[in-house]
């Protein structure tokens, strides 16, 4: 009787969540499933950004260690988000088809994904990160400080691998408070003991950048708790059972056909990010740390745009698989008006601000100067990136990844790299700033093309609902 009532009430809670994706208003519902997902992206920028402000107070070459770390950090983000990413769009989808099963195997399938993507990491910590950052420098003190911090927060990259997993289940279920509780607490945590153990305060000893992996860790350890405890111990429409579990390889090739792409999208940045890193380093360690402070500010202006289109995947995902165009279109073209203004914004406190800015990172005279010519040239990407990044969003929702991907690869591989490279020789590091801006410019031609074949083949050709009531 009890396990009676228990389904019962698990078929309600899938009619509720059914009727929220497939009936609210979508200005109303993408506000409740965005908002709680801005928070927790800009709660995530906040994570980037953190150890950065305080390492810099050790000095200008801690903040370059750092940095020469960031494009690994970028990855490990990288390959658990293009995971997660699969995963809602698959759950999303299924939940849409009411195909129930299918989408609680995505989710145990997201759960195992997560140890497997941490074994990766862990091998590259223990026998190829110090030949990686060797590679950019013959000064062991930078080398080793680069080690000191890499060595705990990709070899004890399980915590975030799970979180995310977590994170992505519940969002594509339309839980979007938990995962803004879970960064919260997680952002705060390392907050906290970033100056504690950086510096040694209370007894601690002063562990320098060391310190600021360890409070990195302990707050993904406690983030991942709070969610994953919410995940497994209360009811959702989706759930995740490792009982008998065994890889699916359908399964696994739909996640990957949205996620893998979604994956070397958000990768790429890492790798050329490394690249950059030595055309700059050429130039001083000082212009390398330049675009390391870039890359953690700029997240204050992108974060809240990701934040959006995680709230708008599943909304798109599932009116997709419900062949309601109409929610569909809506959810795009509010997701659009509401990125373009944020982006806005950024531009004109990046025009206006520079100098406070970089203020932040405690800069030499040098890197202050060099700071404010690269923060008004690099914003310039901000508006044309707002277009992108959506449609980006709406062909991963719709399981076209492949489209999201050859953007990402027109822009930061065919272009972004060989105009930085051919400009930084005629003008210097202020052709590296330029090459974002014209990058992507190229990146929005590229996406309305796209947009407009997935338009005219897949999406104009559900009815609309004029159409299926005649």
């Amino acid at each position: 009787m009890t396990e009676k009532i228990s389904n019962a009430g698990s078929g309600e809670e899938r009619r509720l969540q059914e009727n929220k994706m497939g009936v609210m208003p979508i200005p109303k519902l993408l506000f409740t499933m965005a908002v709680p997902a801005i928070c927790s992206m800009t709660l995530q920028a906040v994570y980037n950004i953190v150890d950065s402000i305080f390492v810099a107070q050790i000095s200008d070459r801690a903040l370059t260690a750092v940095t020469l770390v960031f494009p690994i950090q970028m990855l490990v983000i990288a390959v658990g988000v293009g995971t997660g990413v699969g995963v809602n769009s698959l759950i999303a989808r299924r939940l849409g088809e009411k195909r129930f099963d299918e989408a609680n195997s995505a989710a145990t399938h997201g759960f195992v994904l997560a140890f497997v993507n941490w074994l990766v990491f862990l091998i590259f910590t223990i026998f190829f990160s110090r030949m990686f950052y060797s590679a950019f420098s013959d000064s062991a003190d930078l080398v080793d400080q680069a080690m000191a911090y890499s060595d705990i927060v990709t070899g004890v990259s399980l915590f975030i691998f799970l979180e995310m997993v977590c994170e992505k289940v519940l969002q594509a279920t339309g839980n979007m408070v938990m995962p803004m509780i879970s960064n919260m607490v997680g952002c705060v945590t390392n907050i906290i003991l970033d100056p504690i153990l950086i510096f040694g305060y209370f007894g601690f000893p002063a562990m320098g950048v060391r310190g600021a992996a360890i409070a990195t860790v302990i707050g993904q350890f406690l983030g991942m708790l709070v969610i994953a405890g919410f995940l497994f111990l209360r009811e959702h429409p989706v759930k995740i059972s490792l009982r008998k579990f065994r890889f699916s390889k359908p399964i696994l090739m739909d996640i990957y056909s949205v996620g893998f792409p979604s994956m070397l999208m958000q990768a790429i940045p890492s790798f050329v990010t490394v690249f950059l890193n030595a055309i700059l380093i050429a130039f001083s360690e000082t212009a390398v740390s330049v675009l390391g402070v870039y890359f953690r500010i700029q997240s204050f202006v992108f974060m809240p745009v990701f934040g959006l289109n995680q709230g708008s995947t599943p909304i798109m995902g599932y009116n997709y698989g419900a062949k309601n165009r109409e929610r569909l279109m809506q959810t795009l073209k509010l997701c659009l008006m509401t990125a373009v203004v944020i982006m806005c914004i950024g531009v004109l406190i990046f025009q206006l601000f520079p100098g406070q800015i970089m203020s932040i990172f405690n800069p030499s005279e040098e890197m202050l100067q060099m700071g404010k010519t690269a923060m008004r040239l690099l914003s310039l990407c901000f508006i044309p990136a707002a277009f992108g990044i959506v449609f980006a969003t709406l062909f991963q929702a719709l399981g076209f990844g492949t489209y999201s991907l050859l953007m990402t690869l027109l822009r930061q591989l065919i272009v972004i790299l060989p105009v930085a490279w051919i400009l930084s020789r005629f003008i210097g590091v202020t052709g590296v700033w330029l090459a974002y801006p014209i990058a992507e410019c190229f990146s929005l031609a590229c996406a309305v093309f796209f947009f407009r074949r997935v338009y005219t083949r897949q999406i104009r050709t559900i009815p609309l609902k004029t159409d299926r009531a005649e």
